[in-house]
């Protein structure tokens, strides 16, 4: 769908300095990579994962919410939340296999983030292929489900008496490795044009202000 007549409508509510950051950002987000949370207990968590996402140019944040119901805290976030398109799995009787169907739909491989011996190191990751990384719930993991789905298992390389990293912390080392060197290659990784004028749109709706009241008087 074309938006470009709306979009020029509601570009004259915002300033020039507002429309180049966002033309700016669009020309570094992608949906190469995604990421999935299954089911994290910790809001902190959650909003730092958010934070990571929009700094390293995740466009979409996949939620899922079996039996924990998450929000991003804008203390942590920092904001982060307005400029992703999340995607919430709570209303099945298993949430974790809607979200794996549907990201596979979209063709992506299923990546599972766990310290297991037999995990490939997140460096060794070959990124030409799209790819969702899946970050479990604190302490367990990802779930039996998970691990049995998925395409490859992903660690981060550590060194020291400690087994495992914070779950946010974790994220932030995978998306900035895989992100880092996806932009090192010849692999279409952006947004296509009509994705690129789909997110302005939303991003251009999330910044102003009485936006409803606004549209319905360009609706009119």
């Amino acid at each position: 769908m074309d938006h470009s007549k709306l979009i020029a409508y509601l570009e004259a509510f915002v300033t020039e300095e507002r429309k180049e950051t966002f033309q700016k950002v669009l020309q570094n987000r992608t949906r190469h990579f995604t990421v999935i949370l299954e089911d994290l207990y910790q809001k902190h968590n959650t909003s730092a994962i958010t934070r990571s996402c929009d700094i390293f140019g995740i466009q979409d944040l996949h939620i899922i919410e079996n039996k924990y119901q998450t929000y991003v805290s804008n203390q942590v976030g920092k904001g982060s939340q307005k400029w992703l398109t999340f995607h919430r799995y709570n209303q099945e009787l298993h949430n974790t296999q809607a979200c794996i169907d549907a990201v596979r739909a979209k063709g992506y491989q299923i990546i599972a983030t766990t310290p297991h011996e037999t995990s490939e190191f997140v460096g060794d990751f070959d990124i030409t292929k799209k790819a969702a990384f899946v970050f479990g719930v604190e302490k367990e993991g990802v779930s039996d489900l998970v691990l049995a789905q998925a395409d490859a298992h992903l660690k981060v390389p550590m060194y020291g008496f400690t087994e495992s990293l914070n779950v946010s912390v974790a994220a932030a080392i995978v998306l900035q490795n895989v992100s880092s060197r996806l932009r090192d290659t010849p692999v279409p990784w952006q947004l296509s044009a009509g994705e690129k004028q789909a997110v302005y749109l939303q991003w251009l709706q999330k910044s102003i202000k009485s936006i409803d009241k606004i549209l319905k008087r360009y609706e009119e």
